[in-house]
């Protein structure tokens, strides 16, 4: 099990900085995988197998999934299915996200 309750997104953003990376992961448990992301001026991620929840830390701009456009801001949740094209465009320099997957491969179904 692991023994973190609280990461802080401080804590977090120095973790990544110091990673030289856009993304690390931070937690894991069961099915539930947390990983905090900021993007270097262009987002070229992929599809993922798994469900995929998004919390922004700061920042503001577009986010693209499956054929829609919105616009987000700090604090929002935004919510991808398993394998849908997703990407963030025209973001802020100071954007960062919390990234939550989870769930089994493929995806969870509706309920």
């Amino acid at each position: 099990m692991n023994s973190k309750i609280k990461i802080a997104a401080t804590e977090a953003l120095q973790k990544l900085q110091h990673s030289n990376k856009e993304f690390i992961s931070l937690f894991n448990h069961g099915t539930l995988e947390v990983e905090i992301y900021k993007p270097d001026k262009i987002d070229n991620q992929k599809p993922h197998d798994k469900d995929e929840v998004y919390v922004v830390i700061s920042g503001s701009g577009n986010f693209y999934c499956n054929g829609q456009t919105v616009s987000f801001t700090h604090g929002d949740f935004l919510f991808v299915p398993a394998h849908a094209e997703h990407r963030f465009l025209n973001f802020t320099n100071d954007f960062s996200i919390w990234v939550f997957f989870y769930g089994k491969k493929g995806g969870e179904a509706d309920l």
